[in-house]
């Protein structure tokens, strides 16, 4: 079917599935197939569900005059939300980076929905599937649509930023994230850079970091660019105050004192603003909507529970964010101070020196109180003060003996590594 056609028919609800376990009602249900799956199978149950329309692409799933036969599922749903953005044309921002994207994001979101309507990537559905769920999700009465994208590999943005066409992008930064995918950190800045490369091309606006030098390597002289940063000479200066624990920033002579911990956590709140201000938000609504935030899903959230304060970032880690976090929980004004860090994954032939890398990192500047868990932390060398952990099972043993009081902890690991967990046992 012609992908006209097609839209012609999502038109008559704008509602689309692509898991029958979460159907709206009168849905277009997209029958993706997994490594572990075939959404062909389950059409009898999706219509069982509420959906209007399936869409298959194996004859053999059709099973009524409402099952769409198409070559490939996946990229007729990817065609289908490149041709809603253009048809509702709404201004669209998109950013990626390798830390602190779901956070700037939602960030943004905040202080544009403070003035304006608008939509946003839920959660982290920032991939090959998520983007064009999150475009499907747009509507054209919207004055903008946020668009997060991640990347594991090369060629990955370019690929996406073709089907979300943005008019604005962002980089949040370039870190040692995805090492295994990328190859290198050169591989990282020039994945990460595809957004760049297709806002170039098209004509389109840059918001550009000037504190970091990177940055500024990356996008050359393209002059379509909104500078921000402590440089006085920026489109917006934006000045960092302090981080003890919570991020303190002055934007316009407006002090800002925000929910989010580390000064790592600066840049993000750095981008909202000027975002915000480039379009008009006034600096006290800025204000309002950065103080308001506060984040959650295991992302640098200050949790008290009894009589200690934890610090729960165990959502990712790699090795750029597991460093911000150490420098940072190592100036915080804290008597007593507990470690729990976990694994970091996806860092391929790298994994060995960058495990390590930490373990001396922590060993130089933290005296006691370290708890390292994972296979990749258990094959390090380690000092006596330091204690490792095969695996969740092992620490559980250990957590039973030690149980911190009126302490400050820092919980951070890669998500396979659950070391929120860690709350239930403490």
């Amino acid at each position: 079917m012609e992908i006209e056609s097609l839209y012609k028919k999502f038109k008559e609800n704008y509602s689309v599935s692509t898991d029958t376990r979460k159907l709206p009602k009168d849905c277009m249900h997209f029958a993706l197939k997994g490594e572990n799956f075939d959404g062909n199978k389950f059409v009898s149950k999706a219509f069982e569900g509420g959906a209007k329309y399936c869409v298959v692409d194996d004859k053999s799933a059709i099973i009524n005059e409402n099952c769409i036969l198409v070559e490939d599922v996946l990229t007729t749903l990817q065609q289908l939300a490149t041709f809603h953005r253009i048809s509702i044309g709404i201004p669209i921002i998109s950013l990626t980076g390798s830390n602190g994207k779901t956070t700037t994001k939602e960030l943004i979101y905040s202080v544009l929905s403070s003035q304006y309507k608008v939509k946003a990537t839920i959660g982290n559905l920032n991939n090959h599937i998520g983007v064009p769920l999150t475009l499907l999700h747009f509507t054209k009465d919207l004055d903008f649509g946020i668009v997060e994208m991640g990347a594991n590999h090369l060629n990955e943005i370019a690929f996406l930023s073709k089907i979300a066409q943005p008019d604005y992008g962002l980089i949040t930064n370039f870190g040692k994230a995805h090492l295994e995918g990328f190859g290198s950190i050169e591989g990282i800045l020039k994945g990460k850079s595809e957004l760049y490369d297709f806002l170039r091309k098209n004509n389109k606006t840059v918001f550009i970091n000037t504190d970091d030098d990177k940055q500024i390597r990356q996008i050359g002289t393209y002059s379509k660019t909104i500078t921000f940063g402590k440089n006085l000479d920026n489109d917006y200066n934006i000045t960092f105050i302090k981080a003890n624990p919570f991020v303190t920033l002055n934007f316009n002579n407006v002090e800002i004192n925000s929910q989010l911990i580390g000064d790592y956590n600066y840049n993000n709140i750095a981008v909202a603003v000027a975002i915000g201000s480039h379009f008009k938000v006034s600096p006290e609504n800025i204000k309002v909507a950065i103080e308001n935030y506060r984040p959650d899903n295991n992302r640098s959230e200050i949790i008290e529970k009894g009589s200690n304060k934890i610090i729960l970032d165990a959502y990712n880690a790699n090795p750029t964010s597991m460093l911000a976090a150490l420098r940072n929980f190592k100036q915080l004004d804290a008597e007593k101070k507990y470690l729990f860090l976990g694994d970091m994954f996806e860092l391929g032939s790298e994994a060995k020196t960058e495990h390590q890398a930490i373990i001396n990192f922590v060993e130089n500047n933290f005296e006691s109180h370290i708890y390292f868990i994972g296979e990749n932390f258990y094959n390090t060398k380690t000092q006596t003060k330091t204690k490792t952990f095969r695996n969740f099972e092992e620490l559980k043993v250990e957590l039973k003996a030690i149980q911190p009081t009126n302490a400050t902890l820092l919980i951070k690991g890669s998500r396979g590594m659950a070391l929120e967990r860690i709350l239930d046992l403490i």
